[in-house]
């Protein structure tokens, strides 16, 4: 008998929800990625799609989720990121925090985690940069593929998903 991993049933289920939802995506397979210094060697292969940084964090309390989206090759300084979030001070989340809001694991994070949130309690926060490209690639909640989509496409799919999204400069 066939065992089935944990991962790919989280791709299943992003690949189902995109079909179900009119999203047209085109997946590429590789080994595990879990860091975007590993991914870069691999993403070459997939040049038409501007490859991002996903990062998971929480507030000072815990009580609120913040998903932070932006071009793989920028440089994040958390500082700096409070600053522009403006929602006090910030820290990684924790795999277990990954895991019961965006059903993922560490190396794994991505927009797509937001078809398991069903009570929209993560908060994207989106280089406004990256809506001039024509597509954008994430894993889809397996670090073992990535999905490349339009960038039309991830604004239906986030419409879809009903979370809170801001569009933000990392430029400034």
């Amino acid at each position: 008998m066939e065992t089935v991993s944990a991962e790919s049933v989280r791709m299943q289920k992003v690949l189902r929800q995109l079909e179900e939802w009119g999203i047209c995506g085109i997946l590429y397979t590789h080994p595990p990625l879990p860091t975007v210094e590993i991914a870069l060697a691999y993403w070459k292969d997939i040049p038409e799609a501007t490859h991002c940084k996903n990062l998971f964090f929480r507030n000072h309390k815990g009580d609120k989720h913040y998903l932070v989206i932006f071009e793989c090759s920028k440089q994040l300084n958390i500082r700096d990121l409070e600053q522009r979030l403006k929602q006090g001070k910030l820290s990684f989340a924790s795999a277990e925090r990954m895991h019961k809001y965006l059903g993922v694991t560490p190396g794994s994070v991505s927009p797509f985690g937001l078809i398991n949130d069903q009570h929209h309690e993560v908060s994207l926060f989106i280089d406004k940069q990256l809506m001039s490209v024509p597509s954008l690639s994430f894993h889809p909640n397996d670090n073992t593929a990535s999905v490349v989509i339009s960038t039309a496409d991830f604004i239906r799919f986030l419409a879809y998903c009903g979370n809170k999204y801001e569009l933000i400069s990392f430029d400034d």
